[in-house]
């Protein structure tokens, strides 16, 4: 770990922790659509965009932080990268629930609910690691936990996608493969924070 010689703004990292705090509240949320009642889908849906809002809030409030601040925690490459994907993994998590609302999936494959808690569990270390971006020395295991489970979330939606084809019609299919292909497209986005630390970690050793 280099040897920093200056006090360093930490706001910038606070972002990125809420940010990481509000994919993780975005899988609480969908998990209760996924077993909610059709009747509920739209203000469970609008919670998922005030997470997305309040992301997205902090991702400006980073971006201010990295032109104003003299010396930054992290190389600005860095915050950037980390924040962009942290907030669009909060737009498509914001996607999975208005799918499940336009499409009244009030009964979803119990494989689609093993998608989301592989993500859940993504999420949770993301939080705990955009938490500690001030101590990269502690996070290698987080980069390649995060890492095994996005191999596991993958093979998951290769499974999903061949159950779905063989079990439903082709209208169907189309519905509940949409949303698996946003659960997956989170889980990557969870994966590629992962890498991006990763890269950081060691640039930084």
């Amino acid at each position: 770990m280099k040897l920093r010689l200056f006090p360093q703004e930490t706001a910038g990292l606070q972002a990125l922790a809420r940010m990481a705090e509000q994919i993780l509240a975005g899988t609480h949320t969908l998990a209760e659509l996924l077993g909610a009642g059709r009747g509920d889908f739209a203000a469970l849906t609008e919670t998922l965009r005030r997470q997305d809002a309040a992301s997205t809030a902090d991702f400006a409030a980073l971006l201010t932080r990295m032109r104003t601040s003299f010396i930054n925690p992290l190389p600005r490459e860095d915050l950037y990268a980390l924040g962009r994907l942290l907030n669009e993994t909060s737009e498509i998590l914001t996607g999975a629930g208005e799918i499940i609302e336009l499409y009244a999936l009030d009964r979803t494959p119990a494989r689609i609910s093993d998608q989301l808690e592989i993500l859940s569990r993504q999420a949770e270390l993301t939080t705990a690691a955009m938490r500690n971006l001030n101590d990269l020395d502690s996070l290698e295991d987080y980069w390649l936990e995060v890492l095994r489970l996005g191999k596991r979330a993958d093979h998951t939606h290769r499974v999903l996608v061949a159950e779905l084809l063989e079990a439903h019609s082709p209208a169907t299919f189309t519905k509940y493969s949409t949303l698996a292909g946003q659960f997956a497209a989170a889980s990557r986005q969870m994966r590629a924070v992962a890498t991006q630390v990763g890269s950081i970690i060691v640039k930084e050793s």
